[in-house]
């Protein structure tokens, strides 16, 4: 039985089965499988068939209800039917359905049914014993898994872009650690310019903007207003243009490996101009054009978190604040539903009560609702918004 245990809490789908197909052969008359699966042996014709043939339409036809053996179990326990109704809370009728339900499907007699209640026969003491044992195995398998969903165990793979690592997980993870002791986290930076599919063990793939096609699901997070700044020093120097198209008389930065950053588009009630800059300094984080403007280097497209900072608001000057450029999205890739992966799920909604949240680490005493904005596709749940308020007091 030890291995049996170890084999429904690795597989319990196909350990109840397993259990299932004992309960329903024990002590039962072997009536002959009603079709067959023969697997195909290459190169080995004629070998021993007959007995690796599996009779799957007999089992599934008999394929037992373990509702019925729970009951038996507790009216074997109680001695009467009644009994097991009161500590059930079923009525009698249905205990009794129950027990003569299992009967037939066994083809054998359990109980003897009476005036002093229930009479185990010698088949009936042979199945309690191994049901109850089987029962409680389904049980811890249960409980097992349970403990799984709210506390998984084992390691999670993330891949996010190098900022994302810097400025939201690292500090964010005592809190979540302090809240998942038995998950460890494997965290795996990478350039906000790779564009790719990640590497099949990845569990969580955070990106910057969601993909046209993948073969993974895509989770939402709230966008990332922006806006242009230069340095007041700069402004004092070189003035500022009135209008998008004299930046190309300014010094800018930018990017010029990726199209989503090298093609700078801003939207004016509702009118978008797209601008083809030759940028001064080239990079793809934005901590490198922050300093930048914080220097004079130029004029750049910074995140209004990051702007915002009241550690270098003061040096800043928004430029053309009427053109807004457009908003960064993230999201988040993984496989199958995140319900069927407990540490995909709670990593997620972990996630999701801080991105774009007064509790994202990057506000620094912000109001979200100032830096960010709600993605087409994104909203958070209910429960979601209730973690992240109680989180705030």
């Amino acid at each position: 039985m030890p291995i049996l245990r170890q084999f429904i809490a690795v597989s319990p789908a196909w350990g109840i089965a397993f259990l299932q197909r004992v309960f329903a052969e024990t002590q039962a008359p072997y009536a002959g499988p009603a079709s067959h699966f023969e697997p195909r042996y290459h190169g080995q014709k004629g070998a021993n068939r007959h007995n690796a043939q599996i009779s799957i339409g007999s089992f599934m036809r008999r394929a037992l209800d373990l509702n019925d053996v729970q009951i038996f179990a507790s009216a074997a326990r109680a001695g009467s039917l009644s009994e097991a109704a009161k500590e059930l809370g079923l009525p009698t009728s249905t205990v009794s359905r129950s027990l003569t339900r299992l009967e037939k499907h066994l083809g054998l007699l359990l109980v003897r049914r009476g005036q002093r209640g229930l009479l185990l026969t010698d088949a009936g003491s042979e199945y309690l014993n191994s049901s109850v044992e089987a029962l409680h195995t389904l049980r811890n398998a249960g409980e097992l898994l349970d403990r799984n969903r709210s506390h998984p165990r084992g390691v999670l793979k993330v891949a996010c872009p190098i900022t994302m690592a810097r400025d939201v997980m690292g500090p964010l993870m005592r809190r979540f650690v302090d809240a998942q002791p038995e998950l460890r986290v494997d965290i795996q930076p990478y350039s906000s310019l790779w564009d790719q599919e990640p590497k099949e063990d990845i569990d969580i793939f955070f990106k910057i903007q969601a993909p046209r096609d993948s073969l993974r699901r895509v989770h939402h997070y709230p966008s990332a207003k922006r806006a242009l700044y230069a340095s007041k020093s700069y402004v004092r120097k070189y003035g500022l243009p009135n209008d998008p198209a004299e930046l190309s008389n300014h010094r800018c930065t930018g990017s010029a490996d990726d199209a989503f950053y090298a093609n700078w588009k801003l939207t004016k009630r509702g009118k978008t101009v797209a601008l083809d800059l030759v940028f001064q300094v080239m990079s793809s984080d934005p901590f490198v054009h922050r300093q930048l403007v914080l220097d004079g280097v130029g004029i750049s497209i910074l995140p209004l978190w990051m702007a915002k900072d009241p550690a270098i608001a003061a040096d800043l000057e928004r430029v053309l604040p009427l053109w807004v450029p457009d908003p960064v999205s993230l999201c988040a890739l993984y496989y199958g539903t995140s319900d069927m992966i407990p540490k995909v799920k709670i990593f997620l909604d972990f996630m999701a009560a801080h991105l774009g949240t007064d509790l994202d680490p990057r506000l620094h005493g912000l109001k979200a609702k100032e830096c960010f904005a709600e993605t087409v596709g994104q909203r958070l749940p209910a429960v979601q918004k209730k973690v992240a308020r109680t989180q705030l007091r």
